[in-house]
């Protein structure tokens, strides 16, 4: 099948049924293949998983090599919530096709993203009718409070890794992430990490790992 997001998809080994799915959310300027990095710590404590990677919908608008989401080059809140509603869409119509082309429901796909990748995944997560196995976030952020508050359908546990020396995206909205989280009866864990800025580290890697493993009742890292 082929998707209406082009995606660099990592499968089990052959003749290996898939249980679950990972689908993973690059950043802003990034890829699905950049982000696919991270199943390379991860697949094999995962046999049946497939990593699936796709690209933003959108060319990058300061670097055309890579993809966005969501466009940050005006600095209108609008604006920006209706960019992100718009790929919500695309994102939705995507996820649909992964669950008819491998036969999954929400409980076996983790939504997982680095920065605006981890926006989305907050976004689409708790916005579905039904719950998803769980959401992975790295240095991102809660896009819009107020809408996500008004339009949140669910109460998918999850899981965001901040670094506390990010200059791109402010540790301080973690912390607005987990108090609105908790507020909205959502199970959520949360770590700061220590020395790090915006990027993935091993440790926040492995902290990703075990808890997905534990979601998929899967067995520890």
């Amino acid at each position: 099948m082929t998707f209406c997001l082009n995606s660099t998809i990592i499968e089990p080994d052959r003749d290996v049924q898939i249980s679950n799915a990972i689908v993973l959310l690059h950043g802003y300027g990034g890829d699905g293949k950049d982000i696919s990095m991270l199943s390379n710590n991860w697949l094999r404590h995962m046999p049946n998983t497939i990593f699936i990677c796709p690209n933003g919908d959108e060319p990058c608008q300061i670097n055309p090599s890579g993809y966005q989401w969501f466009d940050l080059t005006k600095d209108d809140p609008e604006y920006i919530l209706d960019q992100t509603i718009n790929a919500e869409k695309k994102l939705n119509q995507f996820i649909d096709e992964i669950k008819e082309e491998y036969k999954l429901k929400n409980n076996k796909i983790c939504l997982s993203g680095f920065s605006q990748g981890c926006m989305m995944s907050i976004n689409i997560g708790l916005t579905a009718k039904e719950n998803y196995n769980c959401i992975v976030g790295f240095s991102g952020k809660i896009i819009n409070l107020e809408d996500l508050k008004v339009r949140k359908k669910n109460s998918t546990s999850t899981l965001l890794i901040h670094g506390e020396q990010d200059k791109v995206v402010s540790p301080t909205h973690l912390l607005e992430a987990k108090d609105f989280l908790l507020r909205e009866n959502i199970k959520v864990e949360t770590h700061l990490i220590k020395n790090c800025d915006h990027h993935i580290p091993i440790e926040a890697s492995s902290i990703a790992l075990n808890y997905i493993l534990k979601k998929l009742m899967l067995r520890y890292y």
